[in-house]
This record gives C-alpha cells, structure tokens and sequence, in this order.
C-alpha cells in the first residue's frame, strides 16, 4: 500500500466527493470530509518523509513508463507544497463543525463538502502531477469548486463574487491551455521532465517564447499577480467564513508552486532570467504589489477585504523571491508560501469568530471586541505580527531570507523597500488592533469568547506561526532544498 501513497492522495478526495452527493446526509458528509483531509495529511507527511529520506519519487499511472504516460512526481518542492495543502484543510474543516447551518445555506452542506472536496482534489492533483496538461485539468476542477464554494456565500454578492472569478478563471486556464499546447507542438511532449530535456533545442522559435508569455499571464492570473489580481478581493469577502480561510492559505500557493515549476523546472533558469530577463519585469511587479496592495488594505472598511488586499501584498513578496534566482531569495519565497498559509489562514478564521459572535465584517463595529473575545483577538495580535515580520514569528523568517538574497545579489534598494513595505502593514495591523482593543464596547455587550470548536482550529494555525517562527528546520531545511533543486545547484 506504501507504494500506492501517490496516488491514493488524489484519488481518497476524488472519490469521497461524489460519496457527499450519494449520501446527501450533513453530518455525515461533514464528517467523512474531516475523515479525508485527516487521512490526506498522513499520506503528504509520509510523502514528505520519503522524500527527505530517500529522494524524489516517481509513480506511473496503469504502469505506463513516462513520458507515454501520465507520471506522478513528488520531490522536495511538491512534498512541501502536499503538507500545506492537506494541512489547512485538516485545519478548516473541522473548525465550527457544531455550527455548520451558520456559514453554510441550510440543505447544503452536502454539496458544500462536495465541493470541498473536489477543491483538495484538484489543489493535490496540480501539486502532485508530473503531466503539464494533467495540470490543466486538475486546475480546472479545482478552479470548478472554488466558484461553487465562493456562491454559497450569504447573499447576491457571493454570486458576483463568484461570476468575476469565473470568467478570470477562464481567461486564466485558456491562457494556460494555449501555452500547454505551443509546447506540444514544439516537443512532442506533455511530461515536464521530458519537457526540460526536449525543449532547449527549441529555444530559438518563436513559439516557445509565445508558450512562455501564455503560461506565465495564465498562471499569473490564477495567482493574483498584480495587476492581474481584480478577482481575489471580491472572492475572498463574500465567500462563507472557512472557504476564504482555505482559499486564501492554499490556492494561489499552488499557484505560486506552478510558476516555479514552469519557470525553473520546464524552461530553466537561464532561459527565463537570462534569456529572456523576466526579472526585468517581475521585480517592479512585486515591489508595486508590496506597496499597492498595502495601502489598499489600509484604506478598506471590511476586515475580509482588508486581509484580501494584505494577500496581494504577501504575493508580491512570493514573486520577489522567484524573482532573484538565488538560493537565499527563492529559499525566501517558498518558505513564505508555507508561512502565509499559516498566518492569514489562522487570520481568516479569527475574522470568521468574531462575525459568528457580532455578526459584523466591518472594521468599525469591532469597536472593544479584544475585550468581549480576549482570547480570539490574541490570535489577530499575534497573526497581525507576523503579517509585519517581527522577530519570533514565520512573517520575520520569510522576510529574513529575502532582505538576505536581495542583498547577495547587490540589489541595494529592494533591500530597504522589503523593509518599508512591512512597516504599511504595521499601519492597518495597528488600525484594528487599535480598534478591538482600545476603543469601548458597545453599551451593554458581553464578554463572550468564541466557541472552542472555532477557537481551538484558529490557534492550531496561529500557535504554528510562533512555534516555526523559532524552529525552522523543517519549513527552511526544505525550502532550501527545494530551492537547490530547482536551480540546479546554481548559488
């Protein structure tokens, strides 16, 4: 069975989805989906085990030797990637397992835990697959899932919310579908491996470069690059409570996973930063994303849209790292891939305690919660820490290694600019801080905290910010790695 694992950690998802829609029963759907993200996050740590162990695994489906058929490939990078995913999700579904009618439209949680998923399913599958247009498809289911699950939002918001990300999405995936299929046509391949080998010799056409272009836009978009990013502020806001959690702390990190493995795995690093010199043109991207996507956020009256905002930041930050080349830098961004998901995943769910109780989104009407809900605004206290990057949490570790590799490679101003953009997210970090905290409570409000089926989920995930903020073996030990394969021991 051992030998099975790869596959058995798309197909358990996968098959449990349809058993919601059979059994149609809620707590029973419910609980088979905690069963499932439990049992997922066994089989990725396993995985991660192996691999740290032993070296990379390769699995054929049907028997089928690569690259004729589909291959399923798991190194140091998509091991780490597995853990975060199945993790999260062993996180946030279970968190207000007791109250689920509350942020779910009664009659649907079935389909709710249906989509959930198919949404883990295709998220493991992009992670796990060593097929580029295996990657197409499990991008569109898990692409299919996320609309569902953002339109089960309260209201006519969460439909529009989900429509715009729809035709994004689709923009998105056709755009990658295009540039999945330029580099058929120019190798002959669909396995990434085979495709880095294959695809020096066709450097010099014009459709590479084109392939290039399409699958960076549509990839791009999935990840909310700025300013491709019009999409993830409106979803993240009127989406239920745990689905924002999810989808902010895993899929534009798969995103994220996708473009370095584009980048450096299929096309290399010294076609793309030497060749073609995208450096030239993500850098400014990721500095503005840094800036814009702060002040933005501190210019928002909506606690879920003010977090959406932060995201965009955090992403400009990932982009950075990918964008120095070095092991310092990209060690910087994928390390931040794990630590973002820890810290605005536990954020989300803090938001998502405080709505239950005050039945608000709105920055004002927090007015004395740190007060009413000591112990849930301790968790946005700390979360909001590592967003800035104080020292002892995850925030400061990531920022650590990029302000390391910007300085290795001579790049004397993005340097302080890192710098400088944590402190704009000391400006809307302070701003609720300041407003939970210090300001008074309404007239007659009770101090009463959130239930601990909602409370213990958000400080599994802002304890972990604390506790690989001061040991970051594992998180930087195989980040690093990670960052060596990619580069192909490049320093």
């Amino acid at each position: 069975m051992t030998a099975h694992l790869p596959i058995l950690q798309v197909v358990l998802p996968l098959m449990a989805a349809p058993l919601c829609l059979l059994i149609r029963n809620g707590p029973a759907t419910r609980y088979l989906a905690i069963g499932v993200a439990w049992t997922s996050l066994w089989i990725a740590c396993q995985l991660l085990g192996q691999v740290v162990a032993e070296g990379p695994i390769s699995y054929m489906l049907g028997g089928w030797v690569a690259p004729f058929g589909i291959e399923y490939r798991i190194d140091a990078v998509n091991a780490y990637l597995l853990v975060i995913v199945t993790m999260i999700a062993s996180v946030v579904l279970p968190f207000g397992v007791d109250r689920i009618p509350l942020t779910v439209p009664a009659g649907k949680e079935y389909l709710y835990n249906a989509a959930f998923l198919l949404c883990i399913c295709g998220l493991l599958g992009i992670s796990i697959t060593g097929d580029i247009f295996n990657v197409f498809v499990f991008l569109e289911i898990s692409s299919l899932a996320s609309y569902t699950l953002i339109s089960l939002g309260k209201g006519r918001r969460a439909l529009r919310a989900a429509f715009s990300y729809l035709v994004m999405g689709t923009v998105g995936g056709t755009f990658f579908l295009i540039g999945v299929g330029l580099l058929y046509q120019a190798t002959g391949t669909l396995n990434m491996a085979d495709l880095a080998e294959r695809l020096p010799a066709s450097f010099g056409a014009r459709s590479v470069v084109v392939s290039f272009a399409f699958l960076t836009v549509g990839i791009g978009i999935k990840l909310a690059v700025f300013p491709l990013h019009q999409w993830l502020p409106n979803a993240y806001s009127h989406a239920p409570a745990r689905v924002s959690a999810f989808l902010a702390a895993t899929a534009t990190k798969v995103s994220f996973y996708l473009l370095l493995r584009v980048f450096f795995g299929i096309f290399g690093v010294t076609y793309v930063f030497g060749t073609l010199r995208a450096q030239n043109l993500l850098i400014p991207l990721s500095l503005l994303a840094m800036f814009v996507g702060s002040v933005a956020a501190i210019n928002q009256t909506n606690i879920k849209r003010l977090l959406a905002y932060s995201s965009i930041a955090q992403i400009g930050y990932m982009t950075l790292g990918l964008s120095m080349a070095s092991v310092d830098g990209l060690t910087g961004g994928i390390v931040h891939l794990f630590n973002h998901a820890l810290m605005k995943g536990g954020l989300f769910l803090v938001v998502a305690c405080v709505g239950y109780r005050l039945g608000s989104d709105r920055v004002e009407d927090w007015s004395g919660v740190g007060r009413r809900m000591p112990w849930t605004m301790a968790a946005f206290v700390v979360g909001g820490l590592s967003l800035i990057g104080v020292p002892g949490t995850v925030g400061f570790v990531s920022k650590w290694y990029l302000v390391l590799g910007a300085i290795n490679r001579g790049w004397t101003l993005v340097a302080p600019l890192i710098l400088l953009s944590s402190l704009l997210a000391v400006v809307y970090v302070w701003r609720i801080i300041e407003i939970a905290w210090f300001r008074q409570a309404p007239a007659g409000a009770k101090r009463e905290e959130a239930p601990l089926s909602m409370l213990v989920p958000t400080w599994v995930l802002i304890g972990a910010t604390l506790y690989f903020g001061f040991h970051t073996d594992l998180t930087v030990g195989v980040a690093r790695q990670a960052a060596q394969a990619l580069l192909g021991g490049t320093p």
